[in-house]
């Protein structure tokens, strides 16, 4: 898929700073909505315990990314942290539209950012914001998968995302996940119909 080439489908994005509860979201519309479908990112990192090739992530390792780079295989990519690239493949998109479904993105705010403005509008963003700091905050600490050092590095990079939420066309508080899910669902609903 070419920018020039007619874009064939639609897109939901979601962004969010870590511990918003976008990944819980996400994954409770894809089991209440047969009409979306989870585009599927790729990585310049070794897959970690459990994940899996094609179904987690494509896992392209750090040659393999720059190579498809140099091929103009993403919409979007981004070198999150040095020899940490993660990206968009426009060959994933395509895959989804040829099975009729709506494409969902669940990614870091620059790079919802970025797909919105390839997209434009053909996809609809959401920006989902945490309650307060502080409950954001107390999510991260009851994970219990987090150091003390990373936890507060996401602290101050989810202090910087949140001003970045007038970029999205929705700002939505998770205060009450079954509400937020509902509310989200039928604004995509109105969306795609």
């Amino acid at each position: 898929m070419d920018k020039d080439q007619k874009l064939t489908g639609k897109c939901i994005i979601f962004s969010a700073p870590s511990g918003a509860g976008k990944t819980t979201i996400v994954r409770a519309l894809l089991e209440r909505m047969d009409e979306l479908a989870f585009s599927i990112s790729a990585c310049s990192r070794e897959p970690r315990v459990n994940e899996v090739h094609e179904k987690d992530y494509y896992f392209l390792g750090i040659e393999g990314f720059k190579e498809k780079i140099k091929e103009n295989a993403f919409i979007e990519w981004e070198e999150v942290y040095a020899d940490h690239f993660y990206g968009t493949l426009k060959s994933e998109v395509d895959r989804l539209w040829a099975e009729n479904k709506t494409v969902l993105f669940d990614v870091d705010v620059y790079g919802g950012i970025n797909l919105k403005k390839y997209f434009g509008d053909a996809a609809m963003s959401f920006f989902i914001l945490p309650p307060s700091i502080e409950v954001l905050e107390e999510r991260l600490r009851n994970r219990q998968t987090e150091t003390e050092d990373k936890i507060i590095t996401r602290l101050k990079k989810a202090e910087e995302e949140l001003s970045k939420s007038e970029f999205f066309d929705r700002a939505v508080v998770n205060n009450d996940l079954g509400l937020t899910v509902d509310e989200i669902e039928k604004m995509i609903k109105e969306y795609i119909k």
